[in-house]
C-alpha cells in the first residue's frame, strides 16, 4: 500500500522537465512553419530561437553577432534540424542545419539574397500581424 502512495512522487521525479515538456510542444508547433520572432508580445518564433540557441551555442553566437531576424522558418528530418533565419530589411536569408544533440554544431549557409516574392510574402506576414513596414516596404504579394 505504501509503494502505491509513492507511485505519484516517482512518476512525477520521472517525468520531463517543464522546458524540455515546452520545447517538445513548441516543436511540434513550429514544425513545417514560417514564424514571426518578436520578444514582446512573444511569438512562438521568438521561443523557438530561445530554445534553439540554448540547446546550440553556435546558432547563439550568430544571433549575437547578427541579431534577431524579423522571421525563422523550422523544420526536421529523423535526425536534423534547419532553420531558415529571413532579415527583411536586409533582403537576406541564412540557412542553418544542425543535428538535433544538444550542443551539436551548426552549420551555416549564407547569407543569400531574397527573391522579390519571399520579401512580399514576409512582409505580407509581417503586416498582418499588426507590426509597422518601413515605408520603403517592397509592393505586396499577389494571392494566385
Amino acid at each position: 500500500m505504501k509503494s502505491l502512495l509513492l507511485l505519484p512522487f516517482l512518476l512525477a521525479t520521472c517525468s520531463p522537465t517543464g522546458v524540455s515538456r515546452e520545447a517538445g510542444r513548441t516543436e511540434r508547433a513550429a514544425q513545417d512553419r514560417i514564424m514571426l520572432v518578436r520578444n514582446s508580445p512573444e511569438t512562438l518564433g521568438h521561443r523557438r530561437l530561445v530554445y534553439q540557441s540554448a540547446t546550440h551555442p553556435d546558432l547563439n553566437v550568430f544571433l549575437k553577432d547578427e541579431g534577431l531576424p524579423d522571421f525563422i522558418a523550422e523544420t526536421s528530418s529523423d535526425d536534423r534540424q534547419y532553420l531558415v533565419l529571413y532579415y527583411l530589411d536586409a533582403r537576406q536569408g541564412w540557412m542553418c542545419r544542425t543535428h538535433r544533440l544538444p550542443n551539436a554544431r551548426v552549420h551555416f549557409a549564407g547569407p543569400y539574397s531574397m527573391t522579390k516574392r519571399e520579401t512580399a510574402v514576409l512582409r505580407e506576414l509581417q503586416s498582418n500581424s499588426g507590426e509597422q513596414i518601413p515605408a520603403a516596404a517592397p509592393e505586396k504579394a499577389r494571392v494566385n
